[in-house]
């Protein structure tokens, strides 16, 4: 297997997407853009509409010199804790560009998790950078577009529940489906409104022993299919 390149000179942006939803992966991207093919409009996907953010994903996976989008599940979130599974998912992110890069630039305060990658790099965390930085900002598009696509997936696994709407954040509509139809295998536990929701279901469990008429509602069971894109352009 070929090695990656090193590229001193190059910067790496990093961020994520899905840190506070109540069900679904945390998505993480690592982009090194091209500084001779500039892209215009990116900033932070948060601040674009949808159709912004799918046509400015076309242009940076056909455009950046790397790029990797790599995510962490559900049951890691609820075993780690989310802040863990984020680095997590953003290191694996980091692994899987083509190119490595000199410097890396991360989205938060905090890169303490990324200094025992084999990448012979300097790491920067940044507050607000995918608003500051157009490689971050550039990784926070990949993100949030991949993360998106995802639920829109899983909602035909789960319709009741609406997550190609609000991709599992916390919504009126969402927490009524959680009320009526219980968590389902994607959503995090370790979130408080979903460990009460479970508790609920398993409370109404134990009711058919105690009054045999009362109808418990039952959640079907679904596997939860995962993707991991990543996509390299050497010049």
């Amino acid at each position: 297997m070929a090695l990656p390149l090193q590229a001193p000179g190059l910067v790496a942006g990093v961020d994520e997407a899905g840190r506070g939803p109540l069900a679904g992966p945390v998505v993480a991207a690592a982009v090194i853009l091209d500084p001779r093919r500039r892209i215009r409009g990116i900033k932070d996907s948060k601040q674009l509409e949808a159709e912004e953010r799918e046509a400015l994903a076309i242009r940076i996976r056909s455009t950046a010199l790397s790029w990797s989008v790599a995510w962490a599940d559900v049951e890691e979130i609820d075993c780690h804790n989310i802040l863990q599974a984020t680095h997590l998912a953003m290191r694996r992110a980091l692994l899987g560009l083509h190119i490595h890069p000199g410097h890396v630039q991360i989205d938060g305060n905090l890169c303490c998790s990324f200094i025992d990658l084999p990448m012979k790099c300097s790491y920067e965390a940044i507050v607000d950078g995918d608003a500051l930085k157009t490689c971050i900002g550039a990784a926070s598009i990949l993100a949030k577009v991949t993360r998106d696509r995802m639920m829109v997936e899983l909602d035909a696994l789960y319709p009741e529940y609406g997550f190609a709407s609000h991709k599992g954040y916390s919504t009126p509509q969402h927490y009524k489906a959680l009320k009526k139809h219980g968590p389902t295998p994607i959503h995090r536990r370790s979130f408080e409104p979903v460990r009460l929701a479970f508790e609920r279901k398993l409370s109404l469990a134990d009711m058919p022993a105690m009054l045999p008429d009362e109808p418990v509602a039952t959640v079907a069971d679904a596997g939860q299919r995962s993707l991991i894109e990543s996509c390299a352009v050497e010049r």
